[in-house]
């Protein structure tokens, strides 16, 4: 069985004035353990560099460097993996977001429901709730 984890999992762990960073550190730290593949995409990687450094969204904002190490950390873990848009992304993006109004913030939660479902990766592991209108992702909360 493979998964993936959102930016925000990742953003919460490095968010020293959020209430869910323990929480967030403690699951990060058991990938190392999981026997399951980790299925990373760009996406979600380059979204917590963009928001972990940016000094508008936090007024104590880590250094790009910082930043960089953690995903590199991650991407370490012997069982992760980066999955990337296969051919045929345009027409997949088109049938895993049928039915559903893709506008604003949807639209990265699309890209990346939609390179999830065309590596076969059932699982996202996330606080964020909008993952849930694609029905062939099982949406996991370690937070709660």
């Amino acid at each position: 069985m493979s998964y993936s984890i959102d930016a925000n999992l990742l953003i919460y762990a490095s968010d020293e004035s959020s209430p869910h960073q323990t929480k967030a550190i403690k699951f990060l730290l058991a990938r190392a353990e999981d026997p399951d593949l980790l299925c990373m995409t760009w996406p979600s990687l380059m979204a917590y560099q963009r928001i972990v450094t940016h000094p508008s969204i936090f007024s104590n904002p880590i250094s790009p460097e910082d930043a960089w190490e953690n995903v590199t950390k991650l991407l370490e873990l012997p069982r992760c993996r980066i999955i990337t848009e296969e051919r045929d992304f345009c027409s997949d993006y088109r049938t895993a977001t049928e039915g559903i109004v893709t506008r604003g913030n949807l639209v990265p939660d699309a890209h990346i429901a939609t390179i999830l479902r065309q590596h076969g990766v059932k699982r996202i592991y996330t606080a964020d709730t909008d993952f849930r209108k694609f029905d062939f992702l099982e949406v996991i909360n370690p937070l709660i």
